[in-house]
C-alpha cells in the first residue's frame, strides 16, 4: 500500500505553514495565499560554508580569523558601483528587485557584457529564450564574445555548469523561475524560492563566485516571495520609478558591504539605463519661473539632488477637498496645510492640493518641508518666488524652522548650478560660511522665510 505523502498550506506572501487550509494568513494577514505543498520529511539540505560535505566546521578563535580583504571589481557602471559600496566582491549574492519594464534584465546584460571582458559570466535566464537574450545585447550594444548565456530552470543542471564552467559572475533571471525537482511544489512558491536560494548562496560561498539574482515583485510593489530571501542575500537593491517615468532610482535596502544611505540614478533610453552622475542638471534643465515651483536641495546618502516642487492650490465646491501627490506623502502635506492656517493664516481648507516633484522621483526627508510650504504659498497667493532661490529646513508645529543635516553640501551644489539666494534655518548659518556673490539667509520661522522669498 503506497504511503501518503504529508501535506502543509504554505502562504506564499509569508511563508508561514499550517496543517489545513485556512482563507487568512496568522503571519501577515494577506487573503488566499495558503497553497498546498508536500511537507519535507527530512533535511537534507545543510549549508556548510567552506567545507566539503559531511565534514564538520570547528570553532575558531575570533582574533585568529585572516581579514584578508575581497578585492572588488567593477560593474562598468559607476552608479550601479556607488550603490553596491564600491564594485562587486566575490562570493556576494546580491538581489535586484523591481516592477516589470523597469530595467532589471538590462542593466545587468550590460553588466556581464563589461565583467565578461576581464573574467567568466554565466547569463543564466529562465523567462527568456536564447534568441531573445541576443536580441537585447545587439538593442542595448552589450554583444560579448566571452559571455556564456544559458537557458535553463532546475537547480540541479545550473549547479552542475557552475562547477564546470567556474564563473566569476554569476547572474540568475530571475528567481521565481528556477525549480529543484527533489522539491514537490510549483516554481516560484515559497518552499522553492528558498531552497533555490540556499543552494545559489553555498554555491557564491564555497566557489567565491558573484551571483546577482533578480526577483519579481507583488502588486504592492514588495518582494514576491518569502521574506527569508531578503535575510539570505548579502545585498538587496529596489528600483523605484514608475514604468513609463524617464529616470529610476536604484536603493540599497540591504548591504552588507556597503552604506544603504546610497542611491543610483538611471536614465531610461532606447538602449537601456544610461548612468546619470549628474542629475540636478537634468531635473532642473526645464525649470520654469511661475507661482507655485521652488528649488529645493535634498541628500540621499552622500549625494546631494536639487530637485523642483510644484504646487497646485485652487479652489474647489466639493466637499471634502482633495490632497493629492504622488511624490509626497499625503500625511505630510496635511500636516504643513495645517500649520500654515494657523501660524500663517493662510486658509486652504475650501481648496483641492495637488503637489508633484519634476523628474517622477519621492522625497521623505524633512528637509523639504520648508520648501513644500513656500511652493503651497506661493500657488494660493498667485506669487512668485524669486530667480535663483532654494531653500530647505524643517517646519516644526509651531512654525518654527529647525536645522537639518549636510546644510554645506545642500549649499555648495546649488552655487554651483548658479543659485545665488539661499534661505536655510538659522542654525546651519555656522556650518555654511560665506560664499561669494550668494545671499544666504537664516530664517527662525516660516513668516520669516515668505517674507524673504516673495521679497
Amino acid at each position: 500500500m503506497p504511503v501518503k505523502k504529508k501535506t502543509l498550506f504554505v502562504c506564499q506572501e509569508c511563508g508561514y505553514n499550517a496543517p489545513k487550509w485556512m482563507g487568512k494568513c496568522p503571519g501577515c494577514g494577506a487573503w488566499n495565499t495558503m497553497v498546498e505543498e508536500t511537507a519535507k520529511t527530512t533535511a537534507k539540505h545543510g549549508l556548510s560554508l567552506g567545507l566539503n560535505k559531511g565534514e564538520m566546521q570547528k570553532p575558531q578563535l575570533l582574533s585568529a580569523i585572516s581579514l584578508a580583504k575581497s578585492p572588488r571589481f567593477t560593474t562598468g557602471s559607476s552608479e550601479l558601483d556607488r550603490v553596491l559600496g564600491g564594485g562587486i566582491i566575490p562570493g556576494s549574492m546580491v538581489l535586484m528587485v523591481g516592477d516589470p519594464g523597469v530595467g532589471k534584465s538590462s542593466l545587468n546584460l550590460r553588466v556581464c557584457s563589461y565583467v565578461s571582458q576581464g573574467k567568466k559570466v554565466l547569463y543564466i535566464t529562465g523567462e527568456e529564450s536564447l534568441q531573445q537574450i541576443r536580441m537585447r545585447a545587439d538593442r542595448i550594444h552589450a554583444l560579448s564574445d566571452t559571455m556564456m548565456v544559458l537557458s535553463e530552470t532546475n537547480m540541479e543542471y545550473i549547479n552542475d555548469n557552475v562547477t564546470t564552467n567556474k564563473p566569476d559572475l554569476l547572474v540568475i533571471d530571475s528567481i521565481q523561475t528556477i525549480f529543484r525537482p527533489d522539491i514537490q511544489s510549483a516554481p516560484g512558491s515559497v518552499s522553492q524560492v528558498r531552497e533555490c536560494a540556499v543552494e545559489l548562496l553555498r554555491i557564491a560561498k564555497t566557489n567565491g563566485v558573484a551571483v546577482f539574482i533578480i526577483g519579481h515583485v507583488t502588486k504592492d510593489g514588495t518582494l514576491a516571495g518569502p521574506r527569508v530571501l531578503e535575510h539570505i542575500v548579502d545585498t538587496v537593491l529596489y528600483f523605484e520609478g514608475e514604468r513609463n517615468a524617464q529616470f529610476r532610482i536604484l536603493r540599497a535596502i540591504k548591504n552588507r558591504f556597503g552604506s544603504t544611505n546610497e542611491i543610483g540614478l538611471f536614465e531610461m533610453r532606447d538602449i537601456g539605463l544610461i548612468d546619470v552622475p549628474d542629475a540636478s542638471k537634468l531635473f532642473l534643465s526645464e525649470t520654469i519661473l511661475d507661482s507655485g515651483i521652488i528649488i529645493t536641495p535634498t541628500v540621499e546618502g552622500t549625494r546631494p539632488l536639487l530637485v523642483e516642487i510644484q504646487a497646485l492650490v485652487t479652489a474647489t465646491p466639493y466637499i471634502p477637498p482633495r490632497r493629492t501627490s504622488d511624490s509626497v506623502d499625503i500625511k505630510k502635506i496635511q500636516l504643513l496645510l495645517a500649520v500654515l492656517e494657523k501660524r500663517v493664516n493662510l486658509s486652504m481648507g475650501a481648496c483641492d492640493v495637488y503637489v508633484k516633484i519634476a523628474g517622477g522621483i519621492k522625497i521623505d526627508e524633512p528637509a523639504c518641508d520648508l520648501a513644500l510650504c513656500i511652493a503651497l504659498t506661493s500657488s494660493f497667493t498667485n506669487k512668485i518666488v524669486k530667480p535663483k532661490t532654494i531653500v530647505f529646513g524643517e517646519v516644526g508645529l509651531s512654525g518654527e524652522i529647525r536645522a537639518v543635516n549636510s546644510a554645506d553640501i545642500r549649499v555648495k551644489e546649488a552655487c554651483k548650478l548658479g543659485f545665488t539666494n539661499v534661505i536655510v534655518p538659522q542654525k546651519n548659518l555656522m556650518t555654511i560660511g560665506k560664499i561669494p556673490h550668494v545671499a544666504i539667509y537664516g530664517v527662525k520661522n516660516i513668516k520669516e522665510a515668505l517674507k524673504i522669498v516673495f521679497q
